[in-house]
């Protein structure tokens, strides 16, 4: 533990996550499903405004942003109790709104002056409704606590029981958090695309390459389930073992560039008992494309060296924190010198990912701070014993970047100078544009 680490502040500068019910995301992210947040004025908003406006302007899509109903808990809810305002606010929702399942989000007020939000919801699934409830409030945690909350109240409140059989081939797969990761919905995307390539039935579950319920309804089915990231959905995995003696692989780091994403791919080959002359056929032909375009890259990269950054330093989540580092390193040569992981990662976890990070290359042992507070987080940047050329991180990461002299690429929450539709940073077609973003922001700011 570094000494910026171990120091206490009374608050928190730039925080890089939302509250708990910032997982309205999480349920607007699965289509045809419609969050109602029971909560005070403006949560729900400002969760939106952060993580979906200003972090690569998303966009709600159909039943995020604007659109979902809210409570707006006042005085007399806190005085006399809100389950009533909650009955008529479902009441009205079901009558009006089309969803395929309704997700209740509680905020601090509810979960503190005691609502009984398993009564009033439980009314109405007793009538039919596909509604459920997760307590969201934001004492809870952070937003990708409230992300695993949701899961799990789907599971256990709609899904249900299952003691039928297992699809073969068919894996449910766990990994970014919606909205929260800038790039999910691309990433998602190319995760299925390589995960089909080697002759899997993929449930991806969040965003426009998911079915929405019926394919949330097919995860019991599923031969098992598939974690890739450090720790965001582990305890999901370990929990439909639990439920459903679905067994799991758990990957840490998401594959970007071909060297990874080959080997993750032939990981998830042996774990799934696939052909594995299949799978080295898919392989070859996504690597054949892959360094094409990196042969055609490498007059630059190897001629352009007055503009080309050696050093790096990663400020951003853990899920791409890892990833990352592994790519350039790896994979584009660069030097790292400082890695911050921002989410709040919980203890348990820590000397897991630590480790992660121990052994990046056989040659390369890299130490990881784990801070939250911007303030603690310029402190690590501007005292490194290196200065690092470009920084992936955030908006939040500007200035100090400004005042190192070094070039930025927003990776993660808040970016709020990149527009994103479906671009995506991994597997082997994301890391192709990994590579023109470093690279072009890199001659950019040389001119």
């Amino acid at each position: 533990m570094s000494l910026l680490e171990d120091t206490k502040t009374n608050s928190i500068s730039r925080p890089r996550y939302g509250c708990a019910i910032g997982a309205t995301h999480t349920a607007a992210a699965i289509p045809g499903v419609i969050p109602i947040t029971h909560c005070g004025p403006g949560c729900a908003d400002k969760q939106y405004v952060s993580l979906a406006f200003y972090n690569g302007f998303q966009g709600g899509g159909y039943s995020g942003g604007a659109v979902p109903p809210s409570a707006n808990i006042s005085e007399n809810e806190v005085v006399f109790g809100g389950d009533n305002r909650l009955r008529e606010l479902i009441q009205a929702s079901t009558k009006i709104m089309a969803a395929d399942l309704f997700v209740v989000l509680t905020g601090c007020i509810p979960d503190i002056v005691g609502d009984d939000i398993p009564s009033v919801v439980s009314e109405f699934q007793q009538k039919g409704v596909p509604i459920v409830y997760a307590e969201t409030g934001g004492f809870h945690g952070n937003n990708l606590v409230g992300h695993e909350t949701v899961v799990r109240a789907i599971i256990d409140q709609f899904i249900g029981d299952y003691s039928g059989n297992k699809i073969k081939n068919t894996v449910n797969v766990w990994t970014e958090v919606p909205y929260q990761n800038t790039y999910w919905r691309g990433d998602l995307g190319e995760i299925k695309r390589i995960l089909k390539g080697i002759g899997l039935k993929v449930n991806i579950l969040f965003g426009h390459d998911s079915k929405g319920v019926t394919e949330w309804l097919d995860i019991p089915k599923a031969a098992f389930n598939l974690v890739i990231s450090p720790w965001v959905g582990l305890g999901i995995a370990e929990h439909l073992q639990d439920k459903y003696n679905q067994p799991y692989l758990h990957i840490p780091a998401i594959p970007i560039g071909a060297l990874e994403t080959s080997e993750f791919l032939r990981k998830v080959s042996k774990f799934a008992g696939l052909n594995s002359k299949s799978t080295e056929e898919f392989i070859t032909k996504e690597e054949e494309s892959y360094y094409k375009y990196v042969e055609d890259f490498s007059d630059f990269y190897s001629e352009y060296w007055w503009g080309v950054p050696a050093r790096f330093a990663v400020v951003s989540d853990s899920i791409y924190s890892l990833s990352i580092t592994k790519f350039l390193v790896k994979q584009l040569g660069l030097i790292s010198v400082k890695q911050i992981i921002t989410e709040n990662t919980p203890e348990e976890y820590k000397e897991q990912i630590r480790q992660e990070f121990r052994h990046i290359d056989h040659d390369v042992n890299l130490e990881v701070e784990f801070l939250e507070d911007g303030y603690l987080i310029e402190e690590a940047l501007r005292t490194a014993a290196e200065k690092p050329a470009i920084i992936f991180g955030t908006t939040w990461d500007r200035d100090i970047a400004k005042e190192l002299k070094g070039n930025i690429v927003e990776i993660g929450f808040p970016s709020s100078y990149e527009v994103v539709l479906s671009r995506s940073y991994v597997g082997y077609k994301g890391a192709l544009s990994l590579i023109e973003k470093i690279f072009t922001v890199a001659i950019s700011a040389s001119a």
